[in-house]
């Protein structure tokens, strides 16, 4: 019989890739977005599937799937800081009030569920590299403090959940990743360089450059979740891509891979910004037999290439969705 599994944030970047990698798999599919930050086009060359389906929901609201669900990821949420420092509240509930509802639905169906955490939960780390059994160094009611509470809280209750109900749980703890499908001007390092480098703009820095990123390619990324969500793990595991580069140094590669004649400008560090950002990978090493693949170049490569093919209208628009109608109250 099919397994069907239900991925919510389905029309955002990684969703989107999730989506594809388990109707691969054989899987009936039911995406699941609210479309706050989520484009259909990410899914458009789904739909004619049978064993795709679509519900445009807030998971922060009651949620209802009919039929059996033998699996749930929880990928609904804004991920980059333009969208949480618009939307803060919306932020929050995803993380509390849709988590609570998905592993109450978890719960019914006697689902396994995969919740998306994130390496933000380290917030500025005072440990390096980053493992698993660090509790992190956060500001928990400084302005990213939305987010980064928000997929805390959300471990905490999916752990709670497990010990207390017996329910299925796995928690993937995501670091940056990059590639096709991301959106352009979302405030992201890879896509706002790329785009900046696109539009003959200078490339902004904020911050002196010396703080550190690591970036995972997105298959890697994918295929790191579904061997998680195919064991039987489940506590955090890190899935990211060890090779760490300062942000000066990746604003050069950018520049020599686009061929870019502009400069590098640099502007004031955000609050709270972590200065360094490194995953210890040993457990999904042991535990999953992963690791990443992709280099960086090759990666970049093929990134740059989907975002040098987007329309002049998606290359010179910037963000300007009006989030007042999503119940950010």
């Amino acid at each position: 019989m099919t397994k069907r599994i239900l991925i919510t944030g389905a029309a955002g970047f990684l969703g989107s890739h999730l989506c594809d990698r388990f109707i691969k798999e054989g899987f009936h599919v039911i995406g699941m977005d609210n479309l706050i930050t989520g484009d259909l086009r990410n899914i458009e060359h789904l739909f004619h599937l049978e064993r795709f389906e679509f519900f445009h929901h807030d998971v922060s609201k009651f949620v209802y799937v009919p039929g059996k669900l033998n699996y749930i990821l929880h990928f609904a949420s804004p991920a980059s800081p333009i969208d949480y420092l618009k939307i803060p509240i919306q932020t929050l509930k995803v993380g509390s009030l849709g988590t609570h509802n998905l592993l109450g639905l978890a719960k019914e169906k006697k689902s396994v569920i995969l919740i998306a955490s994130t390496s933000e939960v380290y917030g500025d780390p005072l440990v390096h590299p980053q493992n698993e059994d660090y509790y992190g160094n956060v500001n928990i009611i400084g302005p990213r403090g939305v987010y980064d509470e928000a997929k805390r809280f959300q471990e905490s209750i999916t752990m709670a959940y497990h010990r207390f109900h017996g329910l299925d749980t796995r928690i993937v703890r995501i670091f940056n990743t990059y590639g096709p499908r991301m959106r352009l001007n979302d405030g992201r390092v890879i896509p706002a360089f790329m785009g900046q480098a696109l539009r003959g703009e200078d490339l902004t820095i904020f911050g002196n450059g010396k703080q550190t990123r690591s970036f995972c390619y997105v298959d890697d990324q994918v295929e790191g979740i579904y061997r998680l969500l195919m064991s039987n793990y489940h506590e955090p595991v890190n899935i990211g891509n060890p090779n760490e580069v300062t942000i000066l140094e990746f604003a050069q590669e950018i520049i020599k891979l686009t061929g870019t004649q502009h400069k590098i400008v640099f502007r004031e560090l955000p609050q709270d910004d972590p200065m360094q950002r490194q995953p210890d990978i040993a457990r999904a090493k042991k535990l999953l037999g992963w690791e990443p693949k992709v280099g960086r170049e090759e990666g970049m490569k093929i990134t740059f290439e989907y975002f040098k093919n987007l329309s002049k209208e998606d290359l010179f628009k910037h963000e300007h969705k009006d989030f007042s109608k999503y119940n950010n109250r």
